[in-house]
């Protein structure tokens, strides 16, 4: 059987003698570039090129998808201590490669494609007469670059500006970065997106003409600040490193001024420097972003010796958790958790979050109620404020008393910047939770970006304004928009299925199907568990898991409008679907189905706005469809059961 090693050599050589044809037919030297010259790196189904292109002595790039602009030439801007590194170039040396495997994965699906075509491009600026790397991967639905200097020693201070220019007629989905990553997304074409507006990624675009779309974001992101974007007015987004970035509100509230001055100052890297990978998705539908693997194909498997079966080491639990804050629950009371745990078992469920009050218990009080529990089957997750956390001795001592207690997990909260200096806190608490065999979920959070793959102890983080959002009054135009744009960069905690207020402008059935359409492997849930006991689709809420192997996205989607979803673990099928403001009805064929006959259960609106929970008499195939009523921030789930 061939190693995905064997097949990284053999193929290497036949795509470094192509992509050595493609640099000699445009004329590249070992001097530099020759104008006007464009080289580019491919994706292994050719419909994706990556173009680069030294204009008046300038590194730009540009990117195109069937032959058609997604990304227009743009400046790459890259600098050391304050000098432009990406400006009066010698090429040095190409080394093309090619990677094509698969590896278990989780959340959309649960097989990841990693399939790409590299190059390693040496550049010496002869201004500085310092070299550096610009690495570039181009997928067949994806392409990436970052910068490494490999050559540095002592202490010095990066920066970036790289562009990101949209064709014209594209339209950008964005929010600003006032409340961090909990923002709501608006839309405007990009002529329209002014100087200076702030975006945080992932920034998806529609492209014109119907070619499709794409979304920017990040991936990788270790030993450095973290990536937002900064529209320049003129269709372009530019790189903003984290010292960059307006104070949040959150911070702002948390922090002390003396933080916000320190975290504005550009980061210090000792040694080496490598970027984080810039990352354009793109494709052709909707289905092929979410579907998308760059992300985490672009970060490193997990290490074998903290994670010997990777994902699937022994103490990597995903699954579904109640969590007592937004929909009452009594007091905080070790008998309040208790019941709790008693309803989570009920559920089926595998997770009891705990905020806070947790820490007014003794050790003995704990070790009762993690052994009851065990019993249950339900896992521990404690709460606890970052802050705290920062320094190592504390850090340590949290981490072990949750470990010799049996406590399951921690939700780590309030980062709320993207400074080198919180992302140096992720990446500790990362490895040391690791060596003590904790989970994490990260809540006050950055965007993901990743490290999930690296490290399978991070089951979740926030990152989006989910169900805490007690005043946001359009939650149907957010529930249909962020499938498409935030949870594109890796799992979201929304913690879904609210029936009360909060649900605001979204009905009974929209908020059960929340819980199968936004992605986390850690789903805590914001209802009370004794409602979830008590509704009528009690059955399809136990039903929906935390992963699934296979996920469609079906074309009546559209961002803020309609995310329709068909949806696979192991035989069972679902189909799922969130409205938005406007009521629909919609034909959905079950051509998604396999060859059988299907015992179908549906949740879906009604005129009294109860959810109801249907078990059909006539069993479905794939040959049939459903047509489905959807009132204005409905929702609709069917199961598949094979017969």
């Amino acid at each position: 059987m061939r190693t995905p090693c064997s097949r990284v050599r053999s193929a290497r050589r036949l795509f470094g003698m192509f992509l050595f044809g493609i640099f000699l037919r445009f004329g590249i030297c070992a001097s530099g570039f020759s104008a006007p010259v464009e080289p580019g790196v491919s994706s292994p189904d050719g419909n994706l090129l990556f173009k680069l292109q030294l204009n008046e002595g300038a590194l730009q790039y540009a990117v195109s998808f069937k032959s058609k602009s997604v990304i227009e030439f743009s400046p790459m801007h890259f600098t050391l201590d304050g000098v432009e590194l990406t400006d009066q170039l010698k090429l040095s040396a190409l080394d093309p490669y090619h990677v094509n495997e698969t590896y278990d994965w989780r959340g959309t699906h649960s097989r990841a494609t990693n399939n790409y075509n590299g190059l390693k491009a040496t550049f010496k600026n002869l201004n500085s007469d310092t070299s550096f790397i610009l690495e570039v991967r181009s997928f067949n639905d994806a392409v990436a670059f970052r910068f490494i200097i490999p050559e540095l020693t002592g202490e010095h201070v990066p920066d970036e500006a790289t562009l990101f220019r949209l064709p014209a007629g594209s339209r950008l989905w964005y929010h600003d970065l006032e409340g961090h990553y909990e923002g709501v997304h608006t839309n405007n074409d990009i002529s329209k997106v002014g100087p200076g507006q702030w975006i945080a990624p992932p920034a998806t675009f529609k492209l014109p003409s119907n070619l499709g779309y794409g979304s920017i974001t990040e991936a990788y992101v270790t030993n450095y600040a973290g990536m937002a974007l900064q529209a320049d007015g003129q269709r372009g987004l530019a790189v903003r490193l984290g010292h960059a970035h307006p104070a949040s509100y959150p911070y702002r509230l948390r922090y002390s001024p003396e933080d916000i001055e320190r975290l504005a100052k550009p980061a210090r890297i000792s040694g080496p420097i490598t970027s984080p990978w810039r990352v354009i998705m793109i494709g052709p539908d909707l289905n092929s972003l979410v579907n998308n693997d760059a992300v985490s194909n672009l970060c490193p498997p997990p290490d074998p010796t903290l994670f010997p079966k990777g994902l699937h080491t022994d103490w990597i639990k995903p699954g579904r958790g109640v969590w007592k804050y937004l929909d009452g629950g009594g007091s905080n009371s070790l008998e309040t958790a208790k019941s709790f745990t008693h309803m989570a078992a009920q559920l089926g469920f595998e997770h009891h979050v705990i905020e806070g009050y947790w820490s007014r218990w003794t050790d003995a009080e704990i070790k009762d109620l993690v052994a009851y529990a065990n019993k249950e089957h339900v896992s521990l997750w404690f709460w606890k404020h970052s802050k705290s956390l920062r320094e190592p001795e504390p850090r340590h001592e949290f981490l072990k008393r949750l470990h010799d207690l049996g406590v399951a997990g921690a939700k780590i909260d309030f980062f709320d910047h993207e400074a080198k200096e919180v992302i140096d806190l992720y990446q500790s608490l990362l490895r040391e939770a690791a060596q003590y065999h904790v989970l994490l979920d990260f809540h006050g959070a950055n965007k993901p970006a990743g490290e999930s793959r690296t490290w399978p102890n991070e089951l979740t983080r926030e990152a989006v304004k989910g169900m805490e959002a007690s005043k946001l009054q359009d939650r149907a135009t957010h529930d249909t928009t962020i499938p498409f744009t935030r949870m594109l960069a890796g799992p979201a905690e929304y913690t879904p299925m609210v029936f009360g207020q909060r649900r605001a402008n979204t009905t009974f059935s929209h908020q059960i199907a929340t819980a199968a359409i936004f992605n986390t492997p850690l789903l805590t849930y914001g209802s009370n568990p004794s409602n979830m006991l008590a509704s009528p689709c009690r059955d399809m809420i136990k039903s929906i898991p935390a992963a699934w192997d296979e996920t469609i996205v079906l074309p009546p989607s559209e961002i803020g409008k309609l995310a329709a979803y068909a949806r696979r673990i192991d035989k069972t099928w679902f189909l799922v679907v969130l409205n938005g403001t406007e009521p629909k009805k919609i034909k959905f064929p079950l051509s998604f189905l396999p060859k059988g006959n299907f015992k179908t259960t549906i949740v879906r609106d009604n005129a009294g706005d109860i959810a109801g929970q249907v078990a059909l008499d006539t069993p479905l195939r794939s040959s049939n469809s459903l047509t489905v009523d959807l009132h204005a921030g409905g929702g609709f789930l069917a199961r598949f059961n094979f017969r």
